[in-house]
């Protein structure tokens, strides 16, 4: 690795995501070039500057950058110290080729939210064992960006459909231990992902994958208590492994796995 280099690349296990990409530069500079795929970045150290479709733009940390598919564009620091940026390829099926004049025409989008929300995914894309927690923020995200690059074609919010919030609750009870793809669940609800995230946390004032965990979460506990180690209970109750078990114990439990089994009366 170059001095003054640090990049971390993967591919998750959620549908529309391609690529992670976390990168450090301090004299690194893209030429033209162009990608496939969406490219949805922030910038959390410095500035970047680029130049797509013959036109300079800069990022500056508190901005939403949307470089569109097959657009050339290139990239460098646009400060002394360099850049930390955070990158998600998406594929078309988030945004589709229809929006592509409209993100040359403003690929920069100051929204709070939205930069809020794209740093909450990557800290989940980071987390095996949060893929519907991903999913379900990737939804939002791209109804979002497509508020954005057509705010009069938008999806608007539909009331809240309390039958489909509680099929969907009972669709995450069936499959508490080995989960449900975000995608899957829509299509067997005949429902948009993002209208089935809304419709369930008007209903029940929680979002579906935090409803998810907490029902492992209780899982986890009669497990413990009835004699279980944490190791086998991550497994029983649908974790990913004792870390995913234990980080989201203590969230909501406020202490770990082990400490609880310990703290048992006789």
């Amino acid at each position: 690795m170059a001095s003054g280099q640090q990049i971390t690349a993967w591919r998750p296990e959620v549908a529309g995501v391609v690529e992670v990409f976390h990168a450090r530069f301090t004299e690194h500079a893209y030429p033209m070039h162009v990608h496939e795929a969406w490219a949805l970045l922030i910038v959390d150290e410095g500035a970047v500057r680029y130049d797509l479709d013959r036109h300079e733009h800069g990022i500056p940390s508190d901005t939403v950058s949307l470089l569109p598919p097959h657009v050339p564009h290139n990239g460098s620091a646009a400060t002394p110290q360099g850049f930390r940026k955070r990158v998600l390829y998406l594929d078309e099926s988030q945004l589709d080729r229809s929006l592509i004049g409209a993100a040359v025409d403003s690929p920069e989008l100051r929204d709070p939210v939205l930069r809020r929300r794209i740093g909450q995914l990557h800290t989940a894309l980071g987390r095996p064992g949060d893929e519907l927690e991903a999913a379900s923020r990737l939804a939002l995200i791209g109804e979002r960006l497509r508020g954005h690059l057509r705010p009069r074609l938008a999806d608007s919010p539909r009331p809240a459909d309390r039958t489909l919030a509680h099929r969907l609750r009972e669709l995450l009870d069936a499959h508490q231990v080995e989960g449900i793809v975000l995608e899957e669940a829509a299509a067997r609800l005949g429902a948009h992902p993002t209208h089935l995230i809304r419709a369930f946390g008007a209903a029940f004032g929680i979002a579906p994958h935090q409803y998810l965990m907490s029902r492992r979460i209780d899982h986890a506990r009669r497990l413990l208590l009835a004699g279980h180690t944490p190791g086998e209970t991550a497994v029983t109750a649908g974790f990913y492994d004792q870390p995913h078990l234990t980080r989201h114990f203590k969230r909501v439990v406020g202490t770990t796995p082990g400490r609880y089994v310990r703290s048992r009366r006789a």
